[in-house]
């Protein structure tokens, strides 16, 4: 059976402008039962932290929520490879995880300021996850990005760079591909493009969001 909270931040997904309620009913005692006893009294703290985030910002205009959900992680959140941290190669933590063991790669990063902006009622189609290469670095890299409209050029939401700047700003990032729940695009202008169905990008999309439905919250001896 799923647990409860996990059901609610599925439902938070969905539905846009969650109440103060619907919030408290995804940090719940038994959420933060879990993660403590997982992850120690500092996770808590920094869920509590992500609490208050959500808590008070649920009004706000999305150039609000966008800009104080990339500050608050790119602050909370310390940047760790997924091999150090996970064991694994390339591992796709949840939010929950990620506030768990309070380090993160860039992918983390992303994906958790994609859930909570979801969370906080900012229409996914106005979201991408997308890689990039970091150029500065001639690295793979993931950034969260904007678009106020459908033509409008993007933000970036970016751990490499905590300023929200315009993609055409970001000379330092050349696009891969983008996607978001609903599927995949390869990256064109602007970072939309066509639409594709099968990637590993996909795939690990579609583990991650299993993954928060079961539940899991695991560490480096758990997922070994």
């Amino acid at each position: 059976m799923k647990n409860i909270y996990t059901l609610l931040w599925l439902f938070l997904i969905m539905y846009a402008c969650p109440s103060s309620s619907q919030l408290d009913g995804f940090f719940s005692d038994s959420f933060y039962q879990k993660l403590t006893s997982t992850y120690g009294d500092a996770a808590k703290r920094r869920a509590e932290k992500w609490r208050s985030v959500m808590l008070d910002n649920q009004t706000d205009s999305d150039w609000s929520k966008i800009n104080k959900v990339n500050t608050f992680f790119n602050k909370t959140i310390t940047y760790q490879d997924d091999l150090t941290l996970w064991g694994k190669k390339d591992y796709w933590a949840s939010p929950a995880e990620t506030i768990g063991r309070g380090m993160g790669d860039c992918e983390d990063f992303a994906i958790a300021k994609y859930f909570s902006l979801t969370s906080l009622g900012v229409n996914e189609n106005k979201l991408r996850l997308m890689y990039v290469r970091q150029l500065t670095v001639n690295q793979p890299h993931m950034v969260l990005i904007y678009f106020e409209n459908p033509k409008d050029v993007p933000f970036v939401l970016d751990n490499f760079n905590s300023k929200v700047l315009p993609a055409t700003k970001r000379r330092d990032l050349k696009p891969i591909y983008s996607f978001n729940a609903q599927g995949l695009w390869m990256a064109k202008a602007k970072g939309l493009g066509r639409k594709v169905t099968k990637s590993k990008g996909v795939s690990a999309w579609n583990g991650l969001v299993q993954r928060i439905e079961d539940g899991e919250m695991h560490t480096l001896t758990s997922i070994n």
